[in-house]
């Protein structure tokens, strides 16, 4: 009997440390990041959005994170790793990770995948971007005011409607406080190669561009500008650092409230498929510092824009506005419905040059 009691109690010890492992289970969340943390820009910011989940959660969650990941069968076989591996939530941080991320998905129908500025979704893929077009307003609003020789200088990531959409947007911003205003634009075909965004940023500046704007995502281009001595703007983190002189101001990306809720709802069991989209208003997208360079009346007028954009009474893209070739868009007081910014694959009249297929 003796025998028996201490076999039982051995069993209870047993399923009691069972069901304490099982109260201690973390739940594994995964990022993949498109270009080094280090890069200052883009995969910087989201993995502060990684920390944040740590900050946040506590020992309640186990975070992972592979940077560099090329978009394309790469990028599969790390999401496909990251599942095996426990990841109950999975973040990609590229828009060229959206197949992979479909693909992956099929094979782990119990793990939820978060895609970023993409639009494929299933029912444990979500969607989820920033308005970054609204922040370009404000700086191109900023970039027509202060250019000397009327020209801005563009340095473009791929031809897909996220980078045009921005493109348009600065231009116009600026248009509108700078009728003479021109925007030279050099395509680069790459998210993060420092080389390739100073020689872009040095033969803008060769083209007479006084200002640099960037959808690239390291501050090559700022660093540049800080040598040259013209102006430029922070691209996904405000890049202060390697500026000092050059910068007038910066679109940061804020992630973290996004990862946080999102995090929440898997270890809740809320989850739900969806597409995100939010702006300066939700906080996704914010507005650096105003240096001291921009005068007064143009810190005015930019917060003023950026004000109206957060009350909805102003949006970057509102009539009447033709496109490249004159014909009509947007007629006298129309804006843009979402379904065409998404989407969205040409010039505003006005800029030069052809977009590249």
């Amino acid at each position: 009997m003796k025998l028996l009691k201490t076999l039982m109690a051995g069993a209870a010890l047993v399923v009691g440390l069972g069901g304490m492992a099982h109260a201690q289970d973390k739940t594994k969340v995964g990022f993949v990041y498109v270009g080094p943390v280090g890069d200052f820009g883009w995969s910087y910011e989201h993995d502060q959005g990684r920390k944040a989940v740590e900050e946040a959660f506590g020992d309640k969650v186990e975070t992972t994170f592979v940077e560099s990941v090329p978009e394309g069968a790469d990028s599969e076989r790390v999401m496909t790793q990251m599942a095996l591996s426990g990841a109950k939530l999975i973040f990609t941080t590229s828009f060229g990770y959206m197949d992979p991320t479909i693909n992956v998905a099929k094979k782990f129908p119990d793990v939820k995948f978060e895609h970023a500025t993409g639009y494929k979704q299933a029912d444990n893929v979500s969607t989820y971007s920033a308005r970054f077009y609204e922040g370009r307003s404000v700086i191109g609003h900023i970039a027509g005011h202060m250019t000397e020789t009327d020209t801005i200088g563009y340095i473009a990531s791929f031809p897909i409607p996220e980078v045009i959409r921005g493109i348009n947007a600065s231009y116009l911003a600026a248009k509108a406080v700078n009728p003479d205003v021109k925007m030279k634009i050099v395509w680069v075909y790459t998210w993060f190669d420092p080389g390739k965004e100073a020689d872009a940023a040095t033969a803008l500046i060769e083209q007479g561009a006084d200002i640099i704007m960037q959808h690239t995502d390291s501050p090559a281009a700022m660093t540049i500008a800080e040598e040259k001595g013209i102006l430029a703007f922070g691209q996904a983190s405000d890049m202060k650092q390697f500026g000092p002189n050059a910068r007038l101001s910066s679109i940061i990306d804020n992630w973290a409230p996004y990862y946080i809720a999102r995090t929440q709802a898997v270890m809740d069991g809320t989850w739900e498929s969806g597409n995100t989209w939010d702006g300066i208003k939700e906080g996704m997208v914010e507005i650096g510092e105003f240096s001291d360079k921009i005068p007064a009346d143009v810190q005015a007028s930019a917060t003023a824009l950026k004000d109206g954009i957060v009350a909805g009474t102003t949006h970057s893209f509102t009539g009447p506005i033709n496109k490249q070739d004159g014909t009509p868009w947007l007629a006298e007081g129309e804006t843009a419905d979402d379904g065409t910014l998404a989407t969205m694959n040409f010039y505003v009249e006005g800029i030069e040059g052809e977009i590249p297929q």
